[in-house]
């Protein structure tokens, strides 16, 4: 368990700390360590009267727990007496809590100017002068930490409140800017919006919600943004009940309506009033900085466009050829990047590519064609006047019309099937078809949604888009769950996607994130090899397409969640994070080839032609001679699997453990002791002398399975390569 907070050493001054909350953030602090003063006027909630018994009272129960304390009784108006009783009591000041208040309510057309200027004079006239004659003792001593204490009613309003819940919104914009200037002062200043049991409240709700909602539910996260180490600054809290939220601003994508040859008018704001209050994709300005970005690029696109012309005239352009060459080792990386493992024994076939069956992800036929998507050329495209920087991801189709090869050049080609208009942003539709010489292996449908690109007037939805697909309404058939890697967003960047956005803590900041997140794609791939695993035995030849929309981010070390459900040959997949519940894969499924079918481009070479067929022969003569002595030296099966043009196409099983021994055409039905696999060129090369087995071994033409030391027992049956 971590180590317990503590202020020993700090002095706290806590206003209206007389009952309620103020009470019992004095009490907490106070436990912790800290020298508190409270204050409190002794008035009614409306502002009226005076007496020194509360805080009197709370000073009294600090001191008879052992605890320092003072009374102050000042009006928080007087903000320098408050800041004085502080330094006169304890020497210093590190934390204040602006917590007093009181209610003036009344509806709008009856509050008069003196319940107006009272409420706005105690909550926020009042938090200022406190605040300010504490500001420079801390920026003098490097530290501070300040509280504003906010209101529900100042964040959405409340009948009855006008008063009052301006002040209270004005307390968080005072606090934003003081979280601003303080910074560099290691002055960090939060809001609060609190719903506890008080005088306050209990004007408002019913006794018994009163009763439940206390303030001990509410103290300990002021305690922690006042905590030296906590660094928050400039955060709005809703708290109480036990409950924590973080708000932050929401904009939507807005809508531009000036061009430089067209005019705005209120007619256009009208018919563009639905996506001017569309919040999908909405943005999440942190700061007027960003706030202010977003006219700087709308006037450098209105002003830099006197023609702009339509994202429509970008349909059907192709992009230049991208070609990608990689070998055994680009095809383990990818599959480590998406969570492969050596520790589990059918993953072998993925990561070692001298396993007999060393096969390629299907996934990874991504990886060839995303270099179309990221290589910049998308931008240069005539018609697009888009900020490549909004691009997001938004869905990918994948469609694998043959295993990829374990090694090769490949060719892809891309052209851009549609642009939609989907108001607060463009979506790009990049078809990308990746071919090896002429032979097409596969097509990838990358979805691309640029923020903010929309409204140019073009269609919603379009006939050339892979659709997602809902999952049925009913429990899954299957689940599985993976555990990412702290590293793993580091790992899958090695497959070619750059971006700092997976890596870099202070990129990852500036996108909103609190971390570097998971790429989509490695996503993809942890859902595409669990269907593969739990619905194909990991036959790479039955994959045959796979569509997803990515909904949320994933954080490296998070696990990743599969449910699957299996309708004919279709698997509809959904995937979520276990820790949170949140579904980052949706609308997914994977499209299968029937157990028996074969998949496009891969059917079976015909065998009749095998050279290897004329040593077999050779070797069957020799058993019928020698067969029964061989049992007794080498007692094992050996499995060969003959290879042409990437595919099995014979095998032959050599017995050698059960006597007189025996030589066995086409699938062996016992369990073989190793297993070789080898093209029918690189076999004859072999039994020929012409080249060693070892070297074939440890160059990868020859793969071995099983007990491998088994396979020196075959000198004597292969010996006088003459005559095989």
């Amino acid at each position: 368990m971590s180590a317990p907070l503590s202020f020993d050493g700090k002095v706290v001054l806590v206003t209206g700390a007389g009952g309620g909350l103020g009470r019992e953030y004095a009490l907490a602090f106070a436990e912790r360590g800290a020298a508190v003063v409270v204050n409190d006027l002794g008035g009614d909630i409306k502002g009226g009267g005076k007496s020194s018994a509360a805080a009197d009272k709370v000073v009294e129960e600090i001191k008879a727990k052992g605890g320092k304390a003072v009374a102050n009784y000042d009006s928080v108006e007087e903000g320098e007496k408050l800041i004085q009783s502080a330094l006169e009591a304890f020497g210093r000041i590190d934390v204040v809590i602006n917590n007093a208040g009181i209610l003036r309510d009344r509806s709008f057309g009856r509050t008069s100017d003196l319940d107006w200027d009272l409420i706005h004079r105690v909550h926020l006239r009042g938090s200022f002068q406190v605040t300010r004659a504490a500001w420079d003792h801390m920026k003098k001593q490097k530290f501070g930490r300040i509280i504003m204490t906010s209101s529900a009613a100042g964040i959405y309003g409340n009948f009855g409140q006008a008063n009052y819940s301006a002040a209270k919104l004005g307390m968080l914009g005072l606090a934003n800017t003081l979280a601003i200037e303080g910074h560099k002062y290691n002055i960090h200043c939060n809001t609060i919006a609190p719903t506890a049991g008080s005088r306050l409240t209990e004007t408002v709700m019913p006794p018994d919600l009163v009763a439940s909602l206390k303030a001990e539910y509410v103290a300990p996260l002021v305690m922690w943004l006042c905590h030296s180490d906590c660094q928050e600054n400039g955060g709005l809290f809703e708290v109480g009940a036990g409950w924590i939220g973080k708000l932050r601003w929401e904009r939507t994508q807005g809508v531009i309506l000036r061009r430089a040859t067209q005019v705005m008018s209120p007619e256009s704001v009208r018919d563009k009033w639905e996506e001017i209050c569309d919040f999908t994709d909405a943005t999440k300005p942190a700061n007027i900085q960003e706030s202010l970005q977003t006219l700087v690029d709308v006037l450098s696109r209105v002003e830099s466009d006197t023609r702009e012309p339509s994202p429509m005239d970008a349909i059907g352009q192709k992009l230049p050829e991208m070609t990608f060459s990689y070998s055994h080792i680009e095809c383990i990386l990818y599959a480590l990047g998406v969570g492969m493992s050596t520790k589990e024994p059918d993953h072998l076939k993925f990561l070692y590519e001298n396993h007999a069956d060393f096969s390629v992800l299907p996934s990874f036929a991504v990886i060839p064609a995303q270099a179309s998507m990221m290589s910049g050329e998308l931008a240069s495209v005539p018609g697009f006047n888009f900020d490549m920087t909004r691009l997001l991801h938004g869905e990918q189709y994948l469609e694998v019309f043959k295993p990829l090869p374990a090694s090769g050049t490949l060719t892809s080609r891309a052209s851009i099937a549609d642009v939609l208009d989907k108001g607060s942003g463009a979506v790009v539709l990049l078809d990308v078809h990746t071919y090896r010489e002429e032979e097409l292996l596969c097509y990838n449908q990358f979805s691309l949604f640029i923020v903010g690109a929309g409204g140019f007037g073009g269609r919603r939805t379009s006939d050339k888009a892979k659709s997602t697909v809902d999952a049925p309404s009913r429990t899954p058939d299957a689940v599985v769950t993976d555990e990412t890697s702290s590293n793993q967003a580091a790992l899958y960047r090695l497959s070619g996607d750059w971006n700092p956005l997976h890596i870099d803590p202070d990129f990852a900041a500036m996108g909103g994130f609190k971390a570097p997140i998971l790429h989509g794609l490695c996503s993809f791939g942890f859902a595409a090899r669990h269907v593969l695993k739990h619905f194909a035995d990991n036959d790479v030849s039955r994959f045959k397409a796979i569509k997803v929309r990515f909904v949320k981010p994933v954080l490296p070390g998070q696990s990743l969640q599969t449910e699957m459900w299996k309708e004919g040959d279709r698997i509809h997949l959904q995937c979520k994070v276990k820790e949170t519940g949140a579904v980052v894969l949706a609308g997914a499924y994977v499209d299968l080839h029937g157990a028996a079918e074969v998949a496009p481009g891969t059917a079976p070479v015909e065998a009749e032609e095998l050279q290897s067929d004329l040593v077999f022969a050779e070797i069957g003569r020799r058993l019928e001679t020698m067969g029964a002595e061989l049992v007794k030296k080498v007692k094992a099966v050996f499995l060969w699997e003959i290879t042409k043009e990437g595919q099995t196409v014979s095998q032959w099983a050599i017995d050698l453990k059960s006597p007189p021994g025996a030589l066995v055409k086409g699938p062996y039905s016992g369990k073989a002791d190793v297993t070789i696999t080898i093209s029918d060129q690189d076999f004859m090369e072999v039994v020929q002398g012409k080249i060693n087995p070892q070297k074939a071994f440890f160059e990868g033409k020859l793969k071995m399975k099983g007990n491998i030391m088994l396979s020196q027992k075959l000198d004597s049956l292969l010996k006088d390569h003459a005559k095989l």
